[in-house]
């Protein structure tokens, strides 16, 4: 009979050498080095004489505010004076691996036999993560992996400096009190500064000394116009524009380049006519890659001039076309093999005869939109490159750069720099390879950005995809049974081939072409509660990469379920938001949402051509439910008002979270209203910000956002504000009109 200790043994391919490798004990270096007065405590916090606290962060800022959750949650616990709170972008190091998303993503980097691995606490998932040095910044775990450790290193700092205050006072340690910066007994009291250089010769209690709350925040505490108890620390210099991105960089002897890659699709360079360049200013050198050309230049301006008049040629095959994406996925939902990734019930019996209702729904590509485009700086000297970049995957960026040099990945020195914006698109790392091949080339420091075209032409999308939802229901119009069948591409599994296996995207395509993905029908299970239900992916092979993106498979398919709801409870004569109530026996966490919102935005019912719509969904511990209210014109769609109640569990910073929710609220409405691509000839349509349909500042509606009180654990809101967005509009537009847009971007479908 095999055993899991048997399975396991022959998945990891060396029998008990390999068993004997992941069981044996790791010493990895701590990766913080204190400068001169400074004393570290273990790889989270640094003391200086002078009283900064100092939190390692070792994920992204791209806008969500990690570099002030993280360090708000060591100053709590550490009980440290937030005035004297400072940060610094942690260098990569098995010591901050992502636990959580090395599991949730476990089939990306082990296919074979992936539920080994699907604890976060596990033995594999553990080494893995910590041999790899994963440090990811993706789909909203930054608490959930992060928070813990975090806690435990300040937990075990403070009980440390109140074993030296309580060595000098000659009392016991657990009587002294550390909060504000401040250590105290009775009447005798010590600023932590003073005792951190005595603390680190102290050892930790073990387990931490954690206090008996974690870090939270009640939303009854702050009403409206209530200054947070936590500012972000990013925002002064991003306000005064002294915050330093990936584009700010400026070293000594920088030069500039710009760069053309072929058409999407099997695309190489042909040839190109230096000469026509020649009278370019400016102009440097060239540097020519299989599928790209280079320019570099003393100003970027130089270099891009110059690449517009050689205008190089590449042969392309295979190229990118809409109608051929969209015919691929036409047949592969109409004629392909499912694979059956989940059922409840008797599924087999919604195979039997004919549902009572059927209907389709697609979304388009999407791309980010990011505000900075891709960007890296690149420095070569000694067998050694120093890059700095905005990345969300700091190691694999260096392993491939590495791999493009041939070095080793020790001799790449990554420097992590914030992100304008990231939405996922910084999990790739094509642009940092580029700078790196260019400042080899040029032997000077290189500052490689992408045009605005360029981050069009070759930053891949989100997936499109195609469903057909099909229900039966009983003589009251209650679902009885729900089968959605989902035709779009593996595009987790692919964009994992890229990352981990650092394929070429067009390989990564090929190999994963026939696979099921779980991961592109996230959100794709309805939260009612259905008697059967089955849920069906159809591998579609399309001649486009594509890639992860905020919201990920949930903006989609909450689009497909809650327009889909909406549609049978108005051909059961229901009202939408009571018939979505009647489903929800088994989730009154969003029932309150469902029933917080409709009173926030004063739902009307949806009816009488109100031009209101309703929405909810729920991500992991999440939930949230919105009212949009919107109405076409002769300009296209105008949403007037969104309200949203969402349910995230514990809030840490309730400031940060409604910004996060806001934000997820306006990229939801992009992606509803516009943001997608469509390529002729392997090449984007459109090619500018202007041309994507995005909603620009006098177009934002009035937000209404607010939040359950909760004691469940953290979900992250940034991904939770930019699902629901899109069938609530959609379900409005259909108030307002009486039309049902069963398209993203919608208004994109002809009538």
């Amino acid at each position: 009979m095999a055993t899991r200790r048997g399975i396991l043994i022959g998945a990891l391919a060396g029998g008990g050498l390999a068993v004997g490798y992941m069981l044996r004990p790791r010493d990895y270096p701590l990766p913080l080095t204190p400068l001169r007065g400074e004393v570290a405590f273990d790889a989270w916090i640094k003391i200086a004489g002078d009283g900064v606290v100092t939190v390692a962060v070792p994920q992204l800022e791209m806008g969500q505010g990690v570099t002030t959750l993280i360090p708000q949650i060591v100053a709590m616990e550490l009980g440290a004076d937030w005035r004297q709170i400072a940060v610094e972008p942690a260098p990569v190091s098995a010591h901050y691996a992502n636990l959580v998303l090395a599991a949730r993503w476990r089939e990306l980097w082990m296919p074979l036999l992936p539920d080994l691995a699907e604890d976060p606490e596990g033995l594999i998932a553990r080494r893995w993560a910590q041999d790899y040095r994963f440090d990811a910044t993706a789909d909203g775990t930054s608490l959930a992996a992060y928070e813990a450790p975090a806690r435990a290193a300040a937990a075990s700092a403070r009980a440390m400096i109140a074993q030296a205050a309580a060595a000098r006072w000659g009392v016991a340690w657990e009587e002294c009190q550390v909060a504000e910066g401040v250590v105290a007994h009775e009447d005798k009291r010590l600023p932590l500064a003073a005792l951190a250089a005595e603390a680190v010769r102290f050892d930790p209690p073990d387990p931490p000394p954690l206090r008996a709350e974690p870090p939270a925040e009640r939303p009854e505490d702050f009403p409206i116009g209530a200054a947070p108890r936590y500012p972000r620390l990013d925002l002064p210099s991003k306000v005064d524009g002294s915050h330093v991105f990936a584009g700010d960089v400026r070293l000594p002897d920088l030069v500039y380049a710009a760069i053309r890659h072929g058409p999407i699709g099997e695309s190489a360079l042909l040839d190109y006519d230096k000469d026509r360049a020649d009278r370019v200013r400016g102009l440097i050198t060239l540097v020519r890659h299989k599928r790209w050309l280079a320019a570099v230049g003393t100003t970027w301006w130089a270099a891009e001039q110059a690449l517009a008049r050689i205008a190089p040629r590449f042969e392309t095959h295979a190229a990118a076309e809409s109608a051929d994406i969209e015919q691929a996925l036409a047949v592969a939902l109409n004629t392909g093999e499912a694979r059956r990734l989940h059922e409840s019930g008797d599924a087999a019996a919604l195979l039997v005869g004919r549902l009572s209702h059927q209907l389709r729904y697609e979304a388009l590509p999407a791309i980010h939109a990011t505000i900075e485009t891709a960007s890296a700086t690149a420095r070569f000297s000694d067998g050694q490159l120093e890059l700095w970049v905005a990345t969300q995957a700091p190691e694999s960026a260096r392993r491939a750069v590495a791999d493009a040099l041939g070095l080793g990945a020790s001799q790449i020195v990554l420097y992590p720099m914030p992100a304008g914006g990231s939405f996922d698109r910084r999990l790739e790392h094509d642009h940092a390879v580029e700078a790196a091949i260019i400042a080899r080339e040029c032997g000077r420091p290189v500052q490689l950005v992408w045009s605005r075209w360029q981050e069009h032409v070759a930053g891949w999308p989100r997936t499109p995809a195609v469903a057909v939802l099909a229900a039966r229901t009983d003589d009251a119009g209650r679902i009885a049974g729900w089968r959605s069948r989902i035709a779009a591409p593996a595009s987790a599994r692919e964009f994992g081939r890229r990352l981990f296996g650092r394929q070429d995207p067009l390989s990564a395509r090929r190999d994963v072409a026939d696979e099921a993905d779980p991961l592109v029908t996230e959100g794709a299970v309805p939260p009612y509660d259905i008697a059967h239900l089955a849920l069906d992916h159809v591998p579609a092979a399309i001649p486009l990469p594509t890639a992860r993106m905020r919201g990920n498979a949930h903006g989609y398919t909450a689009f497909f379920n809650e327009s889909f709801v909406d549609e049978l409870a108005h051909l059961a004569g229901r009202e939408p938001l009571a018939y979505r109530m009647a489903m929800l026996g088994k989730d009154p966490r969003l029932a309150e949402c469902l029933q917080r919102v409709a009173a926030l935005s004063e739902w009307g019912g949806g009816g009488d051509s109100s031009g209101q719509g309703i929405a909810c969904h729920r991500i992991g511990h999440g939930r949230i439910a919105v009212v949009a209210s919107a109405r076409r014109s002769e300009m296209g769609v105008r949403v007037n008002r969104i309200s949203a109640v969402a349910d995230i569990g514990r809030i840490v910073n309730l400031d940060i979270a409604r910004q996060q929710v806001e934000g997820g609220i306006v990229f939801g409405l992009g992606l509803a209203l516009g943001s997608s691509l469509s390529y002729e000839e392997g090449l984007p349509a459109q090619g500018r910000l202007s041309a994507l349909n995005l909603p620009v500042l006098a177009d934002c509606p009035a937000i209404d956002v607010e939040f359950v009180t909760s004691d469940e654990d953290p979900e992250d809101p940034g991904e939770l504000g930019v699902a629901a967005v899109a069938p609530a509009v959609a379900n409005a537009l259909f108030s307002a009109t009486g039309l049902r847009f069963r398209r993203l971007p919608l208004l994109s479908e002809e009538y």
